[in-house]
């Protein structure tokens, strides 16, 4: 055990992190070894105090999520080769780790994870319950079906990976002080910090808090609230087992998912973790109000081996040797929990440099990748890559300490549960967000959720079978969709879009601010475009609708996920360039409603005096009225495609302006439709979404969305020159509408596109989101592929659920869009719905 004598050694640094787990001992280490000098990192009492010591070390290339694949095979390349570079040894094994499937749905399920396997470099098989026996022969074979296997898998040493980090980190110039508290942070005019500590002040740049089940505390001292929950967490260690001594080779690690728990050989016996149902397992509540007790570091909970009974009986079932084995040691102890499982990666909202990492469930995993993530982003001011799902801002004030509480104890219960697509999880719901329509709606749908608010997926009708039934293939939804998708393709449907994330910006540099973020031109009074911001590299960091509603004021609206993540990215643009504009968030102020399809024009001239003919209110144009007497903007514009309004109005006027709308189209047959019905209209019309066909990940020209990226305006908008040379090389890849003959399944998005080339049959793309066409009666996707397979014509793959599927690109869209058939029959052509 190193010592350490507490010192600030400096009152100046570039970044300051606060914490000495895996996770900031690994930013430190990436952060120095990148080149930045007066990085300090803080640790008030040794590092690996926490959640970092009494890990269980699991190391693994599997993951449901995209790119957070990347940040897993990241952290097992780096530990491969740390000891080589810092001559410490890390205790890495990697004897590979198999899921064990015991039920067809949890073989389907397999099935869904290895088609997002194909475009990964990662290794990963769908084996046969022979192959699982000659990996694992202590198993009893009564219930598996299949195995999912990563060769590279296996665990690690936690202390001696952190030491590794440490040793390197200050081999490239990080400076790591212990015992060294902060006992306050003050935040300077100029952007910058003051980091108090007994010994003195530190000046910083900039911030990051990587302080685990601290990072609490650590937010209060700036007025913010993370929405963290340590979990008591148990693993149990057995004595020798004499089947196990015998072994030649070490044993993979086996997660058996139905038993909820996993389970590794640790040296001659075996350690195995449950996950406790969410009734039984326990939370540290009182961390949370009252503040991690003065001098915990080191310590842990008391076992409780009654709670984990079930689980240590199903462990001993699929190990009979478990049986015979004695319990040597059972830890317990507190484990951080965000409300999603998911970390808190990045920059935080509404304070300048202040960075976190924080929430890690699993963290040795994330930590080498978290590290190099984290510190690409500071140093490059963008991403590497895209990975919302970790952003800081997805929680809001919305996130209470209830609701946290809530969605710790059921994803914690939920750690092992099947991971269905259109996944919904119902603990904490409704939370303060929800609109106002949700009373009254309620009981008619099935409701979805999206960041905090409410939101209807699909609307029963009598003879529906009702409720969230997930499934791999068509459920209950699909024909009730259907139905939706026709009403508003042939009279008139309702949507309520409240979550949308909606920002007013004024001020007498507002125009030349929007010019600088956006790609698009921007709009003249009175009107609404779809524009991106771009990040320096030209990726799409966003995409907005942006009007003008009255002369140097303007409304932006964006998906109801990017809310805070679009706002941070705005404010610092305000910042650096010293914009003189306010911003306002009025994303909970607002209720937002959607009226589409042919009657929607007939319904709405029943309410106002106004004159909605296409003469007078034309497409992408934007004004003031009154429906009904309620005050609204109206925005000529509809994600159908359809002919459509979207009304945005205060939130206390939802109920009455939707009542008036439903009564006003009575003749035309209104009626309300989803979100699932507003996904297939909107991907038949060729519709991109961001964080599916465009995030930080694509480029616009390789998205499609030349249209909206105006190149040759004068303002130098972010990422305009890198378009310019991206354009000026060349794409490689392009994204291409597919169609699919398909059965009872449908893509979603993130399958493996194969092409049946002259060599053999490999994969060569990814789809990006997909669904049924109502329309076309067929399977619909969109799909990133190399360029020279990209025309229209090409026959391609898409497999689904372990199953190639022949698709073929075709000409977008599958339909016009509304404003476009109206436009070809003035010309007197004959347009194609």
């Amino acid at each position: 055990k190193e010592a350490s004598s507490p010192s600030l050694g400096k009152d100046r640094a570039d970044t300051v992190i606060i914490g000495g787990g895996c996770v900031g001992v690994s930013l430190a280490y990436h952060l120095a070894k990148a080149g930045l000098k007066d990085v300090v990192l803080l640790e008030k009492s040794e590092l690996t105090a926490g959640s970092t010591w009494h890990a269980a070390g699991l190391t693994t290339y599997f993951h449901p999520g995209i790119n957070l694949k990347k940040i897993h095979a990241y952290s097992i390349k780096l530990y491969e080769k740390l000891e080589e570079e810092t001559g410490q040894p890390v205790g890495f094994h990697q004897p590979g780790s198999i899921r064990i499937a015991s039920t067809p749905t949890r073989v389907d399920e397999f099935k869904y994870q290895m088609t997002r396997a194909g475009w990964h470099p990662t290794e990963q098989y769908l084996i046969t319950p022979e192959k699982v026996q000659e990996l694992f022969p202590l198993l009893n074979m009564d219930k598996v079906l299949a195995g999912l296997y990563n060769p590279g898998d296996g665990h690690i040493d936690p202390y001696s990976l952190t030491m590794a980090l440490a040793a390197g980190a200050r081999k490239y110039g990080a400076q790591l002080n212990y015992p060294v508290q902060v006992t306050n942070l003050k935040s300077r005019s100029d952007g910058t910090w003051e980091v108090e500590t007994p010994l003195g002040i530190i000046q910083a740049k900039r911030i990051v808090n990587t302080a685990g089940f601290w990072a609490r505390d650590i937010g209060k001292m700036i007025g913010l609230q993370h929405p963290l929950i340590p979990v008591h967490h148990q693993y149990v260690v057995t004595s020798t087992i004499p089947e196990v001594r015998a072994l030649k080779t070490e044993l993979p690690v086996i997660r058996d998912l139905e038993g909820s728990y996993y389970l590794r050989q640790e040296r001659d016996g075996l350690l195995f973790g449950p996950y406790e149902s969410e009734e039984k397992m326990k939370l540290q509540e009182s961390w949370v109000t009252n503040g991690v007790p003065p001098g915990f570091g080191k310590e842990l909970f008391e076992s409780d081996l009654d709670r984990i009974m079930e689980h240590i009986e199903a462990a001993m079932e699929m190990v009979p040797v478990l049986r015979k084995a004695d319990i040597v040691n059972t830890i317990s102890g507190p484990i951080t929990y965000s409300p999603d499982i998911l970390p808190m990666v990045g920059p935080h909202q509404g304070v300048r440099n202040y960075w976190v990492a924080i929430g890690f469930g699993y963290g040795i995993i994330h930590a080498g990748g978290m590290g190099k993530y984290l510190s690409d982003w500071i140093l490059e001011g963008e991403p590497p890559f895209d990975l919302i799902e970790v952003d800081p801002n997805r929680y809001g004030k919305w996130t209470t300490t209830e609701y946290t509480a809530a969605k710790a104890r059921e994803s914690y219960g939920f750690n092992n549960i099947v991971g269905y697509p259109k996944e919904e999880r119902f603990a904490g719901r409704p939370t303060e967000r929800a609109s106002g329509l949700y009373d009254l709606l309620k009981s008619k749908c099935s409701m979805g959720f999206h960041a905090g608010w409410e939101q209807p997926h699909w609307f029963y009708k009598p003879g529906d079978e009702t409720g969230y039934k997930p499934s791999f293939r068509r459920t209950n939804w699909f024909d009730p969709v259907g139905r939706e998708y026709k009403q508003v393709m042939e009279k008139v449907g309702v949507i309520d879009l409240s979550p949308f994330g909606k920002f007013k910006v004024k001020g007498t540099d507002s125009f030349k601010l929007l010019d600088h973020l956006f790609a698009n031109v921007v709009p003249k009074v009175g009107s609404t475009n779809i524009s991106h911001m771009l990040t320096p590299r030209g990726k799409v960091y966003a995409e907005l609708t942006v009007s003008q509603v009255y002369p140097g004021e303007f409304m932006l609206v964006t998906g109801s996920g990017s809310e805070l993540h679009d706002l941070r990215w705005i404010e610092d643009k305000i910042t650096r360039g010293g914009y003189k504009v306010e911003i306002e968030n009025m994303t909970d102020e607002m209720g937002v409603l959607s009226v589409a399809g042919p009657y929607a024009r007939q319904v709405l001239q029943k309410l106002t005096n106004e004159d909605l003919s296409d003469a007078s209110f034309k497409f992408l144009q934007c004004r003031h009225l009154k429906l009904s007497n309620i005050a609204v903007t109206a925005i000529r514009i509809s994600y159908t495609g359809e002919l459509g309004w979207e009304l945005y109005h205060r939130r206390e006027d939802s109920v009455p302006l939707y009542s008036a709308i439903m009564e006003a189209g009575q003749k035309e047959g209104i009626d309300d439709f989803g979100t699932y019905a507003l996904n297939a209209l909107r991907l038949e019309k060729g519709f991109r979404a961001w964080g599916a066909e465009m995030n930080c990940d694509t480029n616009p020209l390789e998205a499609g969305l030349e249209y909206f990226v105006k190149l040759n305006k004068a303002a130098d908008f972010t990422g305009k020159q890198a378009l310019k040379q991206i354009k000026e090389k060349g794409l490689k890849r392009r994204l291409v509408y597919l169609t699919l003959e398909t059965d009872h399944v449908d893509p979603e998005g993130n399958e493996s596109v194969w092409h049946n080339g002259k060599a053999r049959t490999t994969v060569i793309g990814n789809t990006t989101s997909g669904c049924f066409s109502y329309g076309a009666q067929q399977s619909l996707a969109f799909a990133y592929v190399p360029m020279e397979l990209s025309k229209v014509g090409q026959k391609l793959e898409v497999e689904l659920l372990g199953k190639n599927y022949p698709a073929t690109i075709i000409q977008e869209p599958l339909v016009l869009t509304e404003p476009t058939r109206m436009r070809l029959q003035r010309k007197g052509e004959s347009p194609k719905i």
